[in-house]
């Protein structure tokens, strides 16, 4: 019979469960990873030189397409940054609306991280159920800014502008029956905070559906339990955040730890793991589905119950009114000089944080006094995860390089910027 002898592999750049355009090089024995060398660059666009050539104010819908699957989040960090740097104060109300959205996100990322960690190991049904909710929180993000991704809806000094009175409804049409498109309509007949607070009331039996198909789903644990287990000291060490840190047991999560914007004020637990390993992570990630669904409900509960502006008064960051610049000349002009030109900048540099979907997300600038920052460096929650996979794979199978990538969570938008 044959000796097998080891051997070089490529896993990517486009393999499917790359999750972007990631190329391993995995030395194998047999089926067993011996090493792995993940190789990046094939997307590289020069994110950070990018918005250190354009006035603050035009890189905000750039940071929508560092992780493309946590648009708001993205932007949550730049414009904190930012708003350190100016010293601006932010309305509640636009406090509020930015924690939902935030956690709105959330449950946008773990969702497509469900459906598609579930389509790599073999749980083909779970895309399906994940892009049933999924559609409803993009309709908010429609709503509120006018594109499903791309949003460029936080602005410093708060948000572009309050949360409209009424829902995108379904048209009739020939693909669906009157019965159905008035079922769908039926939650879209007031605000958006009725919608969004009807979602969050169906939400939890959702995600009951989610753990009837895996949490004890035989084939699912043995994909993942004892799979890539990393200890908790060996966690920080390698510089994991978010549910990456969490799944190894250490409770740390920035809303709890450094609270921004008005997370203090919510109440919600940090679900923490034991073992460290795939499955973990994935309890963590389920867990925290819940927890954002209870931070949203108590998001519109006071928005309902307060009004407000939701964008600082401070005209020379925050443009004027459309209704405002379509009537007088002044504010027309202003206005296009706020998004030409932008504002200048007080020199200094300032580091703002948040807790993204996959972790610690922070923007570092540097300002010169201009209106282009002099220095942006982007601190991305993947980067770090990417860099400990070869210790997670080394001694596993082939088959779990696909779940280990999967655990982590990347999106190459952000590492590979």
């Amino acid at each position: 019979m044959a000796e097998i002898h080891n051997y070089t592999m490529n896993f990517g750049p486009q393999h499917p469960a790359a999750h972007g355009v990631l190329r391993l090089v995995l030395e194998m024995d047999g089926e067993t990873i011996q090493k792995a060398d993940p190789h990046i660059g094939l997307l590289h666009r020069g994110t950070e030189k990018l918005a250190e050539s354009k006035p603050y104010n035009q890189s905000i819908g750039y940071m929508d397409r560092l992780d493309y699957v946590s648009m708001m989040c993205n932007e949550h960090g730049y414009v904190m940054a930012i708003e350190k740097l100016l010293g601006i104060q932010v309305p509640e109300r636009a406090q509020y609306i930015r924690v939902m959205f935030d956690e709105i996100t959330r449950i946008l990322n773990h969702l497509m991280w469900l459906g598609a960690h579930g389509l790599d190991i073999g749980a083909m049904t779970m895309f399906l159920y994940c892009f049933r909710e999924r559609e409803d929180l993009m309709d908010c993000y429609e709503a509120v800014s006018g594109t499903r991704m791309h949003a460029t809806y936080y602005r410093p000094g708060g948000v572009y502008r309050d949360l409209p009175d009424s829902m995108p409804r379904y048209q009739y049409s020939k693909f669906r029956s009157k019965k159905e498109i008035d079922r769908l309509n039926s939650v879209r007949e007031g605000s958006m905070l009725d919608f969004i607070e009807d979602f969050t009331n169906r939400f939890p039996n959702c995600v009951d559906e989610y753990e009837t198909l895996l949490t004890d789903n035989r084939i699912w644990k043995q994909r993942t339990v004892n799979i890539a287990v990393v200890s908790p000291e060996r966690a920080m060490a390698l510089g994991f955040t978010g549910p990456m840190l969490r799944g190894s047991g250490v409770a740390w999560d920035l809303r709890k730890k450094q609270p921004y914007e008005v997370y203090e004020r919510m109440d919600f637990d940090i679900p923490v793991g034991v073992s460290g390993d795939c499955y973990d992570r994935y309890l963590v990630r389920v867990e925290e589905l819940r927890q954002s669904n209870r931070i949203i409900k108590q998001c519109v509960k006071w928005l309902r119950e307060n009004s407000g502006p939701v964008i600082a008064a401070d005209h020379k960051v925050t443009p004027p009114k459309r209704e405002e610049m379509k009537g007088d000349m002044e504010s027309l002009i202003h206005h296009f000089k706020a998004f030409t030109e932008g504002y200048c900048v007080p020199a200094g540099e300032a580091y703002a944080a948040v807790e993204h979907p996959k972790g610690e997300f922070g923007v570092y600038l540097i300002s010169d006094g201009a209106n282009k920052p002099y220095r942006v460096k982007v601190r991305a929650p993947g980067f770090a995860h990417l860099a400990a996979l070869e210790e997670m794979v080394a001694g596993h199978m082939l088959a779990d390089v696909v779940a280990v990538i999967g655990t982590q969570d990347i999106v190459f938008g952000e590492i590979d910027r």
